[in-house]
């Protein structure tokens, strides 16, 4: 395999312990580490997004490209760009030592003049990608196809007022369906981001939400069809590009495919800024998913509290991502997801070695929060106070509430003879915080 693009760094980035001074090392990820019984790479499955890492280069809505991404020269052969960007991607992929990468169908293919074109040109880069693989090692994570951004999709993809191009929609989900199979993906992921409104000046609710559900019963259809036995995810997101999309947060994606009969065909993948952006925390996010059964996938990020938008930073903040690795580990771990790195250089980190440095960082954070979440876990000081703070609900009391076995009249009654007077309980949450802090301060310590 090609070594022209990250010469300089080692082969794959190694584990220098809790100590080490070499800023291309890990100081906690060891992916062979057991916690719980399980490797650490299997805990945390992590991957690499083709998007912002390869086909991203710096540029944003004041300014042009920063970044040192060769493959993306305008001047070159759209073919050969897109051949040299996927040669750097599966380099950096084996470097860096991570198991899965994800992309989007126009992360890698030139767009051509025609949709069969652009099929052509997908189709010829998945059999070079299938080298790669058995090459590498790499696996990818999950696929989706980029409904967003060409300009036959600023009214939307299956919301769009057009049924051309909820058609046009259609062929790519079925193509980049058939795909993500072909690679051996565990995911196929449909983010909306332009499924929503920027104006009800202009827009049907109504017609605009049968559209959405008719497209989801089509996608699951096809799964079921071609043998894909991979988890299709939705990614919840309030609002950015649009003023208001339709797969909000969690709670929104859950209702609205329950409502249309789409129940047990779709799981969440969890994105921790777009939970922010929801006015929620990455942790509500993953808690509801994992409470409704609906948990499935984590794109890994964080925003800034001084910019309301989708910065895209890559996390590094511990305190952030215990108690979402909590959640997950308590609800038995991932099945087909993982950890995905959706995530952005800042724009003056110009050098490729940049990639290394922002990667490294994110995963030693998230094998940090992963041990201290095993901690919480295995001493299960949570588990407990929170069992005993509803043991009542065990109780003949409890239990006939839910059975149904008690009436309203029947409670009311119990109150009234003086039977039930309920005193203040405390929720003892600055004693559970300092538990959570303990367990972080704890693994800092031990950590490698």
């Amino acid at each position: 395999m090609s070594s022209d693009f990250f010469a300089e760094v080692r082969h794959p980035i190694p584990f220098g312990g809790i100590e080490s001074t070499d800023p291309l090392s890990f100081r906690v990820y060891q992916p062979d580490r057991l916690v719980l019984g399980k490797r650490m790479e299997d805990h945390l499955r992590v991957g690499v997004c083709f998007w912002h890492s390869f086909a991203w280069d710096g540029r944003d809505m004041f300014g042009s490209g920063t970044l040192d991404r060769p493959w993306n020269a305008g001047a070159m052969d759209p073919m050969d760009g897109a051949r040299m960007k996927m040669a750097a991607a599966f380099e950096f992929f084996a470097k860096l030592g991570v198991p899965y990468y994800c992309f989007h169908d126009r992360d890698v293919a030139p767009d051509g003049e025609s949709f069969a074109e652009f099929k052509s040109n997908l189709d010829a880069l998945v059999d070079d990608a299938l080298g790669y693989q058995e090459r590498t090692g790499a696996r990818l994570l999950w696929g989706t196809a980029n409904l967003f951004g060409h300009p036959r999709y600023a009214g939307g993809a299956a919301t769009n007022p057009d049924p051309d191009v909820f058609a046009y929609a259609a062929a790519q989900v079925k193509n980049m369906l058939e795909v993500t199979k072909l690679l051996g993906g565990t995911n196929y992921v449909l983010w909306g981001g332009r499924e929503g409104y920027d104006t009800l000046l202009n827009t049907d609710l109504r017609r605009e939400g049968k559209q959405l559900a008719r497209f989801l019963h089509l996608v699951a259809d096809h799964k079921h069809k071609i043998g894909f036995t991979g988890t299709l995810l939705i990614e919840p997101k309030p609002m950015e590009p649009t003023k208001h999309q339709y797969d909000f947060d969690s709670a929104t994606v859950h209702g609205f495919l329950a409502r249309n009969g789409l129940d047990g065909e779709y799981r969440l993948n969890i994105e921790a800024n777009h939970a922010t952006l929801a006015g929620h925390n990455f942790h509500h996010e993953v808690a509801y998913a994992v409470a409704n059964g609906m948990f499935g996938s984590i794109d890994a990020n964080r925003g800034d509290p001084q910019n309301g938008w989708d910065t895209d930073q890559f996390p590094n903040s511990v305190e952030d991502l215990v108690m979402p690795l909590y959640e997950i580990l308590r609800y038995g771990g991932f099945s087909t997801g993982g950890f995905n790195f959706d995530a952005k250089l800042r724009r003056q980190s110009l050098h490729r070695t940049d990639l290394f440095h922002a990667h490294i960082g994110g995963i030693d954070t998230l094998a940090r929060a992963l041990l201290a979440a095993a901690d919480l876990v295995e001493r299960g000081t949570l588990a407990a106070i929170v069992e005993t703070r509803y043991a009542g609900w065990k109780d003949e009391l409890g239990t006939g509430i839910l059975d149904g076995s008690l009436t309203l009249a029947d409670l009311a009654a119990k109150v009234e003879s003086g039977e039930i007077d309920p005193q203040p309980v405390s929720g003892l949450q600055e004693l559970l915080e300092n538990i959570v802090n303990q367990a972080i301060w704890s693994t800092g310590r031990s950590a490698g």
